[in-house]
Order: structure tokens, then sequence, then C-alpha cells
């Protein structure tokens, strides 16, 4: 695609068809915009070119930064918990967990809503990712004051994931204008953003929280937060004019019940709920059954969130040339045996890495593969009846956010359930007879079944073939 910006112009067929050309794609981006329309009434403009240049550029740089900040340092709350429950005035709490609990399932589940307002304010858009900053970064800061773990959930919990979502979602409507046949690689970047600040910042926050406290630290954090963040939101901006960009009902749920959208969102939130178990159980693992010191446990982590990072961008520029269902299935698949042969059969602290490593890059990547999704169901949303709307493949990002936010508070009490008397300890062989069996297990098994929607497909087929 030309790297040149294309010129518009609102005479001559001939001009309006080149242009129509150069620009248009098979889904002709997730906001159904036209770049060949000038409804703003001016008789020629030039846009940024898309999958390339400087601008598109930037505006990527941009996204992965801010998507990277606003969820490691939601990700990374198991260091801020371990902190709390062993200094005052938090040790006597028990339900410290459920601050960082919170804080990732409203950042997921606040989604739809987000972007829905959104779309009904394209105009305000532009201004939600610096509004957003600063909401989070003072949630932070005036976190800092909380004396009582009500105060942690009301202020770390709620309000930084409510202005985390703010600032995030902006980079999900305008990643589709900046990039067409790059789309799937420039999500796949934007979260693998998530996966490296999640190795980087807990190792920074353990050693301020070593040497300042809880307070120093949240007020530092919330300030970096806005410092590095708020310049880069100047290039998280649209490539259209709002003018531009088709009319869509943000609002129009119908698709969340059609067969299309359930085998997808059902294997999504499977996969949610067994997904978050290895990074919460692994150094605990690591620690009491195979003897590793604090480090080389706190490691099995950090390998799979740089493993993610990797992972995201292979997957992200695989669903711009494979179909959905075959990206869900080398994710499905390679995650399963990652879990049940090498971390079930393992016996040494090496193998346990080797693991780390296949379960971030396959398991880890899985929600790049929902730039495939929202591609296939919105590409029939221009047959659907005008006076509905279409179907917009955001609000489908929305709603698979919603499913993988049930599935991680989901995970939180499962896992202690199936650890809970340490089920089949002696009874089994490696780490099946460990206590953990039933851990891998599950993780095994819900990773096998997220691949759902690659079923659905084949018995589709089949059965249509049949007919």
């Amino acid at each position: 695609m030309s790297q040149a910006p294309i010129e518009l112009s609102s005479t001559g067929t001939a001009n309006h068809h080149d242009a129509n050309s150069q620009i248009a794609s098979p889904e002709r981006g997730l906001n159904g915009s036209r770049d060949d329309q000038n409804t703003s009434g001016n008789p020629e403009f030039s846009l940024p070119p898309v999958d390339g240049g400087k601008e598109a550029y930037l505006f990527l740089a941009a996204c992965f930064v801010v998507d990277a900040l606003i969820f490691g340092f939601a990700f990374s709350f198991g260091v801020y918990q371990d902190y709390y429950s062993q200094n005052a005035p938090f040790a006597s709490s028990g339900n410290i967990a459920v601050v960082g609990t919170t804080g990732v399932g409203i950042l997921y589940l606040f989604s739809p809503v987000v972007l829905g307002l959104c779309r009904l304010y394209p105009h305000y858009t532009r201004f939600a990712t610096p509004v957003g900053l600063l909401i989070a970064s003072l949630s932070l800061s005036l976190a800092s004051l909380a004396t009582t773990t009500n105060a942690l959930i009301a202020l770390q919990g709620v309000l930084y994931a409510i202005g985390g979502a703010i600032a995030y979602c902006p980079t999900v409507l305008y990643i589709d204008e900046w990039f067409v046949a790059r789309k799937g690689m420039a999500y796949g970047i934007t979260w693998g953003g998530e996966g490296l600040a999640s190795a980087v910042i807990p190792l920074i926050l353990q050693r301020l929280l070593g040497q300042y406290g809880y307070q120093t630290t949240l007020r530092a954090t919330g300030i970096a937060l806005f410092v590095i963040c708020a310049p880069l939101s100047i290039y998280i901006k649209p490539r259209l004019p709002p003018s531009n960009t088709t009319a869509m009902r943000p609002w129009g749920l119908k698709f969340l019940f059609s067969s299309m959208f359930a085998p997808y969102q059902l294997g999504n939130l499977v996969q949610g709920t067994g997904h978050f178990i290895p990074s919460i159980y692994l150094p605990t693992y690591a620690r009491t059954v195979l003897g590793a010191s604090g480090y080389l446990s706190a490691l099995t982590v950090l390998l799979i969130n740089l493993s993610t990072t990797i992972g995201c961008v292979i997957m992200g520029t695989l669903t711009d040339r494979l179909p959905a269902t075959t990206c869900i299935l080398i994710s499905s698949v390679g995650a399963t045996i990652g879990v049940l042969v090498i971390w079930g059969l393992s016996s040494s602290l090496a193998v346990l890495y080797v693991f780390c490593v296949v379960y971030g890059l396959f398991a880890g990547s899985f929600t790049s593969t929902w730039p495939g999704i929202m591609r296939t169901l919105g590409q029939n949303r221009e047959t659907e009846d005008s006076n509905r709307g279409a179907i917009d493949p955001s609000m489908i990002f929305g709603w698979l956010c919603v499913g993988r936010g049930v599935g991680s508070l989901v995970s939180g009490p499962l896992s202690e359930a199936l650890t809970e008397g340490m089920p089949w300890k002696g009874h089994a062989s490696a780490v099946y007879g460990s206590g953990y069996g039933p851990l891998v297990a599950y993780t095994g098994v819900t990773a096998l079944l997220s691949c759902s929607s690659f079923v659905w497909k084949k018995l589709r087929t089949q059965s249509s073939l049949q007919q």
C-alpha cells in the first residue's frame, strides 16, 4: 500500500474510484469508514497513509506505551499485595487480593461502556486518553493516603481501572483507521506491551516498596504514569475526521445472542477462567515443590510475560493472513500441550522454565486472535438493515473483554477451591501428584476448550456440505 498521502477529490468519478481503490479493504476498517467520502464540505484534503508512515508508527508506539503501563500496573498488583499483607496498616486485612482482582476485572468489564460512549461522542474521543490518564494517576496518588482496605479497593482498584479503561479504549477505535492490511500486527504489538510491562514493572515496584514504602511508591507511580503517557496522548488521534466515519449504534447488542458470536465468546470465557492460574501459582509451586529460591521462583512469571510479548506480535501478524479459527486452534493446541505435557510431567526447574516460555507464546497470545474475530463477525455488517445500524466490531472487542474479565474474576476463587486440601497428592505421578494436579488439569482442559469456535466452524461446514 502506498506510503504517500492520499489525495481525495469531491469532483471527478475517475479520481473518486482511484482513491477508493487505494484505501479500501475487505472490512474497510472497524469503523466502516470510507476515506473517499468528503463529508466536511472541503473540495480537497489529504490523509496520512495507512499501514505505515511516520504518523502511523508514532500512533502505534504511543498505543504500545499507554496500554503497557495501564495494564502493567494493574497486572503487577501482586507486588503490592505481598507488601500490604506484611506491613501496617493492612497486614491484618483478609481482603487485600480483592484490590487486584477488582482492578483487572473492571479494566475489562468497563471496556464496552467506554467504547460505546466514544462511539456516541466521537468528537470527544480524542480527549479520552489524557482524561483517563489523569484519573488513573490521581487514583494512585490518593491511594497513598488510604489506611483501610476498602479505601484501597475504591482507589487503587475501582477508580484506577475506570481511568485506565477511559485511557486505553481510544487506541482500540483508532488502530483500525491507521492499519488495515496489517491490523492484526498492530493489535499484537499494542497488546504485547502489556506482557513486557508486566515483566519489568514488578521489579521496579519491589525495589521502591522496599526502600520507600507504599505511600511514596504509589505517589511516584501515579506521577510517572501521567508524565510518561500524557505527552504521548497527542499521537493517539484519529486518522479520519469524525464526520467521515459511518454512524453505528454502539448499543445494538443483537450479535451477542447470534450463533456466530456465541462460540467465540464461549471459548474466550472458558480460556479466561484458566489462563491466569499459572501466573498466580507458578512461583509458589517452584518454591514449595522444586525448592527454588525466591528469585528463581519469580523468574517463572517473568518468562511468561516476556514470551507473551513475542507471542502477541506473532499471533497478531498471523491473524492478518489466516482465519481467526485457525489462529485460535494454534493458540489452543500449543497451550494445551504446554500445560498437560510439559508442566504436567515436569520434574525440574529447567523444564518448568520451558513451559513458561511455551505458555506465554501460545496462551498469552490468545487475545491477539481477537482482531480476526472482529473481522470475521464484521464482514457482513453492511448487509444489516440501515435502520438498525451496522454491527460495530469495536463493540465485539468490548464484549470479548467482558468475557475475559469474568474469567479473571472467576479464576481466583476457583483456583483456591482446586488446591484446597492439596488433592491428588501422593495419588498420581509427576506434577499431578504434587497437590497442584487439579490446577494443572483444569488449566489444560480450559486451554483445549478455547478452540470451541474451530470445532463449531468445522461442524457447520460439514452440515452445509451435507445439505
